[in-house]
């Protein structure tokens, strides 16, 4: 999954015609870092992937579909891919189709963690936030939710947002994106 990862990361980049220099400048991300990461040698977290996609116009799950690759319209759960955040522990599943009008992301959050984005993630598509198992305190700028099981969040418009357990136990939710259309 990391080599992919890297490949789809360059290989947006260069679709952008950016530089490593300008993805570093507009995402925050060193430019060693995002060598690194190009290259396969270091496994980032969700945060950080999270203002690379964003800086490159695209949601963590665009990015991840990417690097699925095509996908037929049934995704099975023994294909469907998952990524482990190396810093949290944090478990993302991509349950849909890759490159379907509809992303579905199933996240189990692992007590006592904490994963921030900045509001550039949250500018190309509309995101819910449906709690299956648990509790989730979901930032969104100024105004915090305290989301439990069976909740639905649709988030405004794009601000810094940080999803966070605050419980002893692990919370599951799935986050729905679908495109924002252009004005």
């Amino acid at each position: 999954m990391l080599d992919r990862l890297a490949a789809t990361l360059h290989a947006a980049r260069t679709d952008k015609e950016l530089s490593v220099n300008a993805l570093a400048d507009r995402s925050g991300v060193s430019r060693a870092m995002i060598g690194k990461i190009e290259r396969g040698e270091a496994q980032p977290t969700a945060a950080l992937l999270g203002r690379l996609a964003a800086a490159l116009g695209m949601t963590l799950s665009e990015l991840f579909a990417r690097t699925e690759g095509e996908s037929p319209r049934l995704a099975r759960l023994a294909d469907q891919t998952v990524w482990v955040d190396p810093e949290t522990g944090y478990r993302r599943r991509s349950v849909s189709p890759a490159g379907g009008a509809v992303q579905l992301v199933e996240v189990e959050l692992p007590a006592g963690a904490r994963v921030a984005y900045p509001a550039d993630s949250y500018a190309v598509a509309h995101h819910q936030i449906y709690v299956l198992d648990g509790r989730l305190r979901f930032q969104e700028g100024d105004v915090r939710h305290d989301l439990e099981r069976g909740d639905c969040l649709e988030l405004g418009a794009p601000v810094p947002c940080a999803y966070e357990n605050v419980t002893d136990r692990p919370c599951r939710y799935l986050v729905v994106l679908s495109p924002r259309r252009s004005r």
